[in-house]
């Protein structure tokens, strides 16, 4: 059972009886001792009871005086009521009146502010007095007071008081709590309701341990609401909710009944209640012989929150609490008050007044913080930061920090800088420098502001030089990332100079001054370097600081990094490096020069054309499979020339090509019989020649050669005779595959007139389909009306006079004629011809309309 000691003002004392032990469940409420004019009154005498107020508390003591205290329990009034004990003191909800019973049998009801109101002395002791919630108000002048009999004063239309018994005859009244129309109380006997609208008794809830004196081990009586009571009896608690009777039920029961909807036992002995939402904050009194509690700690009161349930209760907290003068105190001794507005609880004791209030974030944070759990801390503050008094989101943010560098976790507290020290420059190079003295540089390094917001370049140039020392690629890594605004790049360019003289060539230091010249935009030095490192970033700087000028001399180390980037290059801004600028720079390295004008040329045949003859060369010394595409490709290759160098290297096929190309066809096609001796091909330039005397002296050739008679047998039956050939071959020459070849010629043979046959009938089908159409149209019928005309006279072609006799032509073609508009018949006696189709020399329709009338 952990032992609770918080508090923002708590006494000497307080703490020092108190044995605080680590538990890492936090707590749920926090203590502070009820100090200033309430210590002076204990010293000197002892509380008795004590009512809260939202604005007031109302102290009574042993020696029967009344004190009214502020919430810091400072003396506000003091009432000398009597020589003996206060029993009990009651407000109204206003807090304007106050009910005040004695143990010598006086009871007072009076205003705070008008004294006028009851006295009365009785022959016996008043335990308690409870007025009226609404007494303020004139119909409401109603308070009970409880002794030997419960008592009811009403004050009536007289201003005289009317008393009235509603119970006795069941020993002492203990205890009465009125709310709204609910008065109950508790005797010797157990705990009765009383409605004072109907003037009915509800109920009556027996008391459950007879054995215990009702005078020792008193009754706890609290309303959690206007229907539910809560009754807490020795160590027995009962939740009581008082319900409406249906109509049919009632007859003669009263209108209300009560209804237990938990019942449950605890540990110790119940001293106080108060409702905290749906929790019950119960106040125990631990009875010396119990036999969990040593010796030392046995009789400390307990202040417990627990959760009710229908025949149990789950301990949410416990907390053990140091009052003075503990070991004297019986369980009668210890009263719980609570305030409802505010959630406060005051522990009444004889020589001590404790008071408990629910921790808010605050004390949330500062039980994190002493846990040292600083992330949940500094998360508990951000999401609440409009609601923290105490803290601050950065203090702790700081604490967070130094925690972590105290772990050694010098990453996690670099990361955390981000966060927490936010836009506050002088605390970013406070935490620099303190990372700088532990040696942890690099661990803050990739987390300081870089972006609008900035620190001296002094301490970027620090944390350069740090990598410097140790960590080229860290170094580099830095450059890459930070702007260059962030740090004077001209020293840093110096420094790393000095290194590079101690190891002049680390590519990565090489790399990294190629980027600081960029950044100080001097993109020659840059280039230079990379070209240097054949850097593929060499490209993109290029391009993006518009560098051709300054690589006009540099183009053959561009392609002899990458010969293809460097052409695309150069291809793609020829604006800027003209054609015969780039030929002139490569002229020394051919092979280099082929690689471009080949890309010239495929990107366009006619850029390039003054440099054709001289690609002739290249392709035939570097590129011999482009040559033959290159010369079908070009118009502007001299063919002599080229013819020159493909004789001079024997490149038969590129020969065969140009000697066609010239109309020397014959030599060609020999020089594919005698040199590449493949028919086929043979075969297909004659196709593509289409040249008789081509073919015949292909034939010519083959005669003598079995094999060239079988390629021809096999290829030229759809160009040559077939017959011609066979009849030309001698006799008793052994042709192989000569029945194959025969069949194939007598199947293409078949196969084209079956083509011939099939087009036929297609053919007459179609012209059949066809004349059947034009039949259909030139039979249909003509409209004739007032919107034709003539189109020899272009008048309309109907007369406006229906009745007088006319008449019209209507050929097939469509075209209208007035009969005495047309020409008389031609060659052809009795047919008559449509002259604009005539004049446009179509053929006539047949058959022609004759309108008469």
């Amino acid at each position: 059972m952990a032992e609770v000691e918080q508090g923002r003002k708590q006494s000497e004392e307080f703490t020092d009886e108190s044995e605080e032990e680590d538990s890492e469940e936090e707590p749920k409420l926090k203590y502070e001792r009820l100090s200033n004019g309430v210590t002076e009154i204990l010293q000197k005498d002892a509380a008795s009871c004590m009512t809260v107020h939202d604005k007031f508390l109302a102290l009574g003591t042993h020696f029967g005086k009344v004190f009214l205290l502020d919430i810091q329990g400072n003396v506000t009034q003091k009432f000398e009521i009597s020589s003996v004990k206060i029993n009990q003191i009651s407000l109204d909800e206003s807090g304007e009146h106050v009910g005040i019973c004695s143990e010598d049998g006086k009871v007072q009801v009076f205003g705070l502010y008008t004294r006028e109101g009851f006295h009365e002395n009785f022959d016996c002791p008043i335990k308690v007095v409870a007025l009226h919630p609404q007494f303020t108000r004139s119909n409401y002048k109603q308070f009970v007071t409880g002794g030997n009999k419960l008592l009811l004063y009403e004050r009536n239309w007289l201003n005289r008081w009317k008393m009235s018994v509603l119970h006795e005859g069941e020993g002492s009244i203990t205890n009465i709590q009125w709310r709204a129309n609910l008065i109950a109380w508790a005797n010797n006997v157990g705990v009765k309701i009383y409605d004072i609208g109907t003037k009915q008794r509800i109920t009556n809830v027996l008391r459950d341990n007879v054995s215990l004196r009702p005078d020792m081990y008193p009754c706890s009586l609290c309303w959690k609401n206007n229907s539910t009571l809560i009754v807490g009896w020795g160590t027995s608690i009962k939740i009581c909710v008082v319900k409406e009777r249906n109509a049919t039920e009632m007859r003669d029961l009263p209108s209300r009944y009560v209804e237990i909807v938990s019942a449950f036992e605890t540990e110790f002995f119940i001293s106080g209640l108060a409702p905290l939402a749906d929790q019950l904050v119960t106040l125990y009194f631990v009875k010396e012989n119990s036999d969990q509690m040593d010796e030392e700690f046995r009789a400390r009161p307990r202040l417990d929150i627990i959760q009710p349930l229908p025949e149990t209760c789950e301990e949410i907290s416990s907390d053990a609490l140091t009052v003075r003068n503990f070991q004297e105190n019986e369980c009668r001794d210890y009263r719980l008050e609570h305030s409802e507005g505010e959630s406060l609880f005051y522990i009444i004791s004889p020589k001590d007044i404790v008071v408990a209030k629910e921790r808010d974030q605050d004390d949330h944070i500062d039980w994190l913080l002493e846990k040292k759990k600083y992330e949940e801390a500094l998360m508990a503050a951000e999401i609440s930061f409009k609601n923290i008094k105490r803290h601050d989101v950065q203090k702790i943010g700081m604490a967070y920090i130094n925690h972590l560098v105290e772990k050694g976790d010098y990453d996690s507290a670099a990361r955390k800088c981000q966060k927490v020290l936010g836009k506050n420059m002088d605390l970013w190079e406070n935490e620099v420098y303190r990372f700088k003295t532990i040696g942890q540089l690099k661990a803050i390094s990739q987390y300081l502001p870089r972006g609008d917001l900035r620190l001296r370049p002094a301490i970027y140039e620090m944390i350069l030089h740090e990598f410097l020392k140790t960590d080229y690629e860290g170094f580099a890594t830095l450059i890459r990332e930070w702007p260059g605004e962030l740090y004077n790049n001209m020293a840093i360019v110096q420094t790393v100079s000095d290194h590079l003289k101690r190891d002049p060539t680390n590519r990565t230091l090489l790399t990294t001054l190629a980027e600081l010249y960029t950044y100080d935009q001097r993109y020659d030095r840059a280039l230079e370097i990379y070209l240097r490192l054949r850097h593929k970033d060499v490209y993109q700087l290029i391009h993006k600081h518009n560098l051709f000028s300054s690589i006009e001399d540099k183009i053959v180390l561009l392609m002899d990094f990458d010969k293809e980037k460097a052409v695309d290059m150069l291809l793609d801004n020829e604006d800027k490096l003209s054609t015969d600028r780039v030929v002139e720079e490569l002229a020394d390295r051919p092979e280099l020069l082929h690689v471009y004008l080949h890309k010239l040329f495929k990107r366009d045949h006619h850029k390039g054309q003054k440099y054709h003859e001289r690609q002739i060369g290249l392709y035939a010394e570097y590129d011999r499979p482009n040559l033959l595409p290159f010369l079908r490709d070009s118009t502007h290759c001299p063919l002599e020339k080229a013819l020159e160098i493909c004789q001079q290297r024997n490149f038969v096929e590129e020969t065969v090509f140009l000697l066609s190309r010239m109309g020397n066809c014959r030599r060609a096609l020999q020089m594919i019989m005698e040199e590449l001796e493949d028919v086929d091909k043979a075969i297909e330039f004659a196709k593509e020649q289409d040249d008789a005397e081509l073919w015949e002296d292909l034939i010519s050739y083959s005669i003598d050669k079995p094999p060239f008679i079988t390629g021809l047998l096999n290829n030229i039956g759809t160009h040559v005779d077939p017959i011609l050939l066979i009849h030309r071959i001698k006799e008793g020459m052994e042709i192989p595959n000569l029945r194959d070849s025969l069949v194939k010629i007598l199947h293409d043979y078949n196969l084209q007139i079956l083509l011939r046959e099939g087009c036929k009938k297609i053919l007459v089908a179609d012209s059949l389909s066809l004349l059947q159409k034009m039949h259909r149209t030139q039979t249909r019928g003509v409209r004739v009306d007032e919107e034709n005309i003539c189109e020899s006279c272009h008048a309309a072609i109907l007369p406006s006079d229906m009745a007088k006799p006319f008449s019209v032509m209507v050929f097939h073609c469509r075209h209208m004629f007035h009969k005495e508009c047309l020409p008389s018949s031609g060659s052809i006696p009795g047919v008559q011809f449509c002259n604009i189709c005539s004049a446009k020399k179509r053929r006539p329709g047949h058959g022609i309309l004759e309108i008469k009338q």
